[in-house]
């Protein structure tokens, strides 16, 4: 599970569905994506990143309790 995900993601009060639209991807593939079945391609993890304002670099750490910076 990368709650570092899901609590940057509730922190800017975006829904997966509205997350899911911005990014370009489907609802279900940000849920894959947070709880940890499915990596998101490097495209789509810098767009997610941009979005929640995050490092994209996170979603390929060891280390999934903690957001790197930009």
């Amino acid at each position: 599970m990368r709650e570092w995900l899901v609590n940057a993601r509730k922190a800017q009060n975006i829904t997966q569905g509205a997350l899911a639209s911005r990014v370009g991807v489907t609802r279900q593939m940000v849920t894959a994506i947070e709880i940890g079945v499915a990596t998101p391609s490097v495209k789509v993890a810098k767009a997610i990143a941009e979005v929640l304002g995050i490092g994209w670099t996170s979603f390929f750490e060891d280390n999934t309790t903690e957001v790197s910076s930009q």
